[in-house]
């Protein structure tokens, strides 16, 4: 996989393991060791996705996120310590697509960063197909999303989520099944990543009615009203 990683960590040793590493499993790597240097080359160079901790000089990366976010939609793996589960909830919350405790094995971090990219790579082969229940409007060629008449600004994890649920109206996904599809792993018991994606879910598509409901200990369900396809 021919893909260009943006590494920004201030662990310099850390940041060449990782590099020697992850240039072993096919992919092309650049780093910044602080927060300013590191958001300037996200946003002034093509990469494919950033792999981001969250403890740097300058700003952390929640700033390096929040800055990001506001003109694009690159893929951000968020590297966080292993007891700091605020700061992971925190990160999605931003708009993070992932995030990986620090330590982690490298395998782990390679099959997460392949995950995110076949993800964001994947392409509808009908361009006329879309998918509509209860008030909402899915476009896959387009990735766009409507609401109740109005268009909705989703993640590209957002989007993911709400594409394999609307396609499924009226059945229940598991979180594991959502789990395999979005980073091709199993879910945890203390895997928060999925519940916060479609808390931010609800929100952009509030409406009269509950959209997407949560089946306790088993995954989430969108309401069925008005289901239809249309395939060219």
């Amino acid at each position: 996989m021919d893909a260009r990683v943006l590494i920004v960590d201030d662990d310099a040793e850390l940041v060449s393991l990782m590099s020697a590493f992850l240039s072993e499993q096919g992919f092309q790597t650049s780093a910044a060791y602080d927060g300013p240097s590191g958001l300037k080359a996200a946003l002034s160079a093509q990469h494919d996705l950033m792999l981001l901790d969250v403890m740097m000089p300058g700003f952390d990366g929640f700033e390096v996120l929040r800055q990001l976010r506001e003109s694009s939609e690159m893929p951000v793996l968020m590297l966080t310590a292993r007891t700091e589960s605020q700061s992971r909830v925190r990160g999605l919350d931003g708009g993070a697509d992932d995030y990986l405790p620090k330590p982690f094995d490298p395998v782990e971090l390679a099959a997460r960063i392949r995950a995110i990219l076949r993800r964001c790579r994947r392409t509808e082969d009908n361009g006329e197909e879309y998918f509509v229940a209860s008030g909402v409007r899915i476009e896959p060629a387009a990735r766009r999303v409507l609401a109740h008449g109005k268009e909705v600004e989703l993640t590209g994890i957002e989007y993911e989520i709400l594409d394999t649920l609307i396609r499924s109206a009226g059945h229940v996904v598991s979180r594991d099944d959502l789990m395999q599809r979005l980073y091709r792993r199993e879910a945890t018991p203390f895997e928060r990543s999925i519940d916060v994606h479609i808390s931010h879910l609800r929100k952009k598509l509030e409406g009269p009615s509950v959209l997407i409901r949560t089946i306790r200990g088993v995954g989430y369900q969108f309401v069925a009203e008005n289901r239809k396809e249309d395939e060219a």
